[in-house]
């Protein structure tokens, strides 16, 4: 997920509890961070653990948290108590195509029957939820270059041409690309 927000924000900072790859390692519920330490958190929260994630990053957030979660989340009555009936998201954004995950990794031809939403809270916070679908969209902004490897899982050739794992220059000439087409046309 990381890799992707590099497109859009001028800084970002990562860790996983796994040693993926992509990022620092590190258990978000457990670093040392400040109150309003971060513009935001943005994150894919493993799901039992999301109403923890979601607390800690409200705390964290100076302007708002953004977890990509199963479409279940929403559902519960412990949770409705716990988490949105006292602070609930300002947005619930549901994916209309099926977003495949497969655990540490990105898998072109994968596929799943689980449904995947956004639940975006502002620090400014809201008594209304807007509840909005995401329209098909996988085959218009994904590329190849989403699925580069990271340098712990590339040959030395292949972390020396793209220290990254991504070819920040090409995805951001992508983006810009397929953004001026959708302007245009």
């Amino acid at each position: 997920m990381d890799k992707v927000l590099r497109e859009y924000f001028h800084e970002t900072s990562a860790s996983d509890i796994y040693p993926y790859g992509y990022a620092s390692e590190g258990d978000f519920l457990k670093i040392p961070l400040g109150v309003a330490s971060f513009d935001w958190v943005i994150t894919n929260p493993p799901f039992n653990l999301a109403e923890e994630f979601v607390a800690r990053a409200l705390s964290v957030a100076r302007r708002g948290v953004a977890i990509l979660a199963r479409t279940v989340f929403m559902e519960s009555v412990g949770r409705y108590e716990r988490l949105f009936q006292p602070t609930p998201p300002a947005i619930f954004a549901q994916f209309v195509e099926r977003v495949p995950m497969v655990k540490g990794r990105l898998d072109p031809k994968a596929s799943t029957a689980t449904g995947y939403a956004w639940f975006v809270w502002l620090t400014e916070g809201t008594s209304n939820t807007r509840a909005m679908w995401i329209p098909p969209c996988r085959k218009k902004l994904e590329t190849k270059l989403d699925y580069d490897l990271p340098p712990g899982r590339m040959s030395s050739r292949q972390a020396q041409s793209d220290l990254f794992g991504f070819n920040v220059p090409a995805r951001y000439s992508e983006a810009k690309r397929r953004y001026d087409d959708s302007v245009a046309g």
